[in-house]
């Protein structure tokens, strides 16, 4: 039997240069997608597969962050005396429980996969999540869950993809695959920005992985690769020769939060999707164009 996912790991260390300025007092991750966080959506997104404990990857300046996702009393307190019950509901959605949060101080940006390895001690011997958490996903089951649903059934370690664009998959991390069949295929490699003609398949990496813990042992003596960085793919291709990964194609659309376009798309489909907003967003957009 497979160890249930219990844990994710969220790595939001990162300096957000391509949203910068914006991001230079604000973690780019609790920049807002219409009226929350970006963050918050991928928390929910996590809730809703399973996972009962968050393992935030911290740098310097990011106490934000612990702070958005506790109780707020005074704020809650106002809005109780001012009779905004719907607006107290929203700020506490996102509250988690008691001991639900770890937050670990990564010290120095040496890559994604150093960001992974500083988790080990919280995740301990179990089978992890990991969210990147500037990629917004819009899926019926979430991302995650159906991710989740891969693992009961194959096992090993799952690794989320999706098509690249049209002759853009040379600028993506692109997976290996022994055969196509279905959206839940047997992974044989993982290729970083290969040559343009030269892809192995037209499938990236879009950011939700599950893990096992034996991918910590590798990490921890792993040299730096690309970028001068301790890459989590690199980890992951040596855990591949003694452990199965298998890409699933989820069902979805994703949008790169961490990009200043791909924020701004977020905002207005997020916006078009929301019922109290849809009316008066589609009608905004409308009178711009």
């Amino acid at each position: 039997m497979t160890k249930r996912v219990r844990k994710a790991v969220l790595p939001v260390a990162g300096l957000g240069t391509r949203v910068l300025p914006a991001a230079k007092t604000t973690p780019k991750n609790l920049l807002n997608v219409v009226d929350r966080p970006i963050l918050s959506y991928v928390v929910e997104e996590a809730l809703a597969a399973g996972v009962e404990h968050f393992v935030f990857i911290v740098g310097r300046g990011q106490e934000a962050i612990e702070d958005y996702f506790d109780a707020n009393p005074e704020v809650e307190q106002a809005l109780e005396t001012k009779g905004k019950a719907d607006i107290l509901a929203q700020v506490r959605r996102d509250v988690l429980k008691p001991g639900q949060m770890s937050f670990v101080r990564q010290m120095a940006p040496l890559g994604l996969g150093h960001a992974v390895w500083c988790a080990r001690d919280v995740i301990g011997d179990e089978p992890f999540a990991v969210m990147l958490p500037d990629m917004l996903m819009t899926a019926s089951p979430p991302a995650l869950a159906q991710a989740v649903a891969a693992y009961e059934k194959v096992g090993g370690n799952i690794v989320v993809v999706e098509p690249a664009p049209e002759g853009e998959a040379h600028k993506y991390g692109i997976v290996a695959l022994d055969g196509h069949e279905g959206r839940l295929n047997r992974m044989t490699g993982m290729v970083e920005k290969p040559a343009p003609g030269t892809e192995p398949s037209n499938l990236f990496i879009s950011g939700r992985y599950i893990l096992q813990p034996e991918i910590f042992e590798i990490l921890e003596t792993q040299g730096r690769g690309a970028g001068g960085e301790i890459q989590l793919t690199d980890g992951m291709a040596n855990l591949m020769k003694r452990q199965d990964f298998h890409a699933l194609e989820y069902e979805g659309t994703t949008y790169d939060c961490g990009d200043k376009i791909g924020l701004l798309r977020a905002n207005v489909a997020f916006a078009l999707m929301r019922p109290d907003l849809r009316d008066a967003a589609r009608k905004a957009i409308l009178d711009l164009l």
